[in-house]
């Protein structure tokens, strides 16, 4: 079967702006990073932390790397969860408070894995329509009922609660900070709603692990909800700068997932350079809570400094993701080039990764930049998106 018409589908992406390419990124350090030969900081990574390259978290990799080999070599269900994995749920499990934890590959197969094991066919599934992929991905899966409401809209949410059938299960389904858009999930209406109806919430705290709360636990912990959230998800990719996702709660849960999670159960461990990695990450986080603290204050500095010279960032911010709406996506590509150009990596977000007219560009701000990086990333951004 030919794949010629794939021609003309590439052809109508890049027509539209919408065609992504593909480039090649060697980290330098501190921020710093090489694209394709062109030197410039980095505003587009996860990194919130500047753990990916720390010297102690380098160092835990290296020594389990000699220790452990390259890969863990079956699924950690046959025999891959080693004593570097078993070191790591524990302190997923002591730094997120909870009874237990368990490891997935990646924080997207955490999502899938957990939804797909929890929700059933006869469920009711309430889901913000911001939600990341990867809890679309595992609603869908799941078979369940979907309901969409938007998180400055309870209203609807309360509303639809009170139509489903009492026998169907409930569940609402939502990330902890809206990675396009920068603003926190309202937990605590939420979980007085779950309450209310008889629903259990389940957050994605993906890139609030680290970055939220005085311990760095996520949104749950900011806003006093951990007791009453059902299930909560996290990643090591984000601010622990490593690989994974992995879930948190009571052995229950845990035994359930580990018995049922097929994201879980038929994938390749991580390795196990990679589990100590990130466990020497997480003891980082912990230990210094001055690095979130002074995430936020250069977060509020670019958002401030924008927001003075009439550039649209969204109300709500609240965290390291600064998005700056240009509706156009064409427009933002143009905008994101001009950046690189001048030395910024930023990244341009269009459909069908967001609505449509509502592309913008993702500024990521990370604690291997200081307020001098800021003034003068403000100011590119102020002088290109301005043209």
């Amino acid at each position: 079967m030919s794949l010629d018409w794939l021609d003309s589908e590439l052809q109508r992406l890049n027509d539209h702006g919408l065609l992504r390419g593909r480039r090649t990124i060697r980290p330098l350090g501190d921020g710093w990073c090489e694209v394709d030969g062109h030197r410039c900081r980095n505003f587009a990574s996860n990194d919130y932390l500047n753990l990916a390259g720390d010297p102690r978290v380098l160092d835990a990799a290296q020594r389990a790397l000699s220790e452990g080999g390259a890969g863990a070599t079956a699924s950690a269900l046959i025999c891959g969860r080693t004593i570097w994995h078993e070191r790591l749920e524990q302190a997923i499990a002591d730094f997120e408070q909870t009874e237990a934890a368990v490891l997935f590959p990646t924080g997207f197969a955490a999502n899938l894995g957990t939804i797909a094991a929890l929700v059933g066919s006869d469920d009711i599934v309430y889901f913000d329509r911001l939600n990341h992929a990867s809890l679309v991905d595992g609603c869908r899966l799941s078979g369940a009922k979907l309901r969409v409401y938007r998180h400055d809209r309870l209203d609807v949410l309360e509303r639809e609660l009170g139509k489903a059938d009492s026998e169907s299960r409930r569940w609402i389904v939502t990330d902890s900070v809206f990675s396009m858009d920068g603003d926190l999930a309202p937990l605590a209406d939420l979980c007085d709603l779950a309450e209310r109806f008889g629903a259990n919430l389940i957050v994605d705290e993906a890139h609030a692990t680290g970055v939220f709360g005085d311990g760095g636990r996520g949104v749950c912990e900011l806003s006093g909800t951990e007791s009453r959230v059902a299930v909560r998800v996290g990643t090591l990719s984000k601010a622990v700068g490593c690989l994974g996702g992995f879930v948190a709660g009571s052995e229950q849960l845990r035994n359930w997932l580990w018995n049922s999670a097929r994201t879980q159960m038929f994938s390749t461990a991580l390795p196990p350079s990679v589990c100590a990695a990130a466990t020497a990450s997480l003891q980082i986080i912990r230990d210094e809570p001055q690095r979130r603290q002074r995430l936020h204050s250069l977060s509020r500095q670019l958002v401030e400094l924008l927001r003075e010279s009439n550039v649209t960032v969204p109300e709500g911010v609240a965290g390291p993701i600064v998005p700056v709406l240009l509706r156009d996506a064409q427009a933002t590509v143009a905008t994101a080039a001009s950046l690189f150009d001048t030395g910024f990596l930023v990244g341009a977000i269009r459909p069908p990764t967001i609505p449509q007219q509502t592309s913008r560009l993702r500024v990521c701000v990370s604690t291997a930049f200081d307020e001098t990086d800021i003034d003068e990333l403000a100011a590119a951004i102020i002088r290109v998106a301005g043209q």
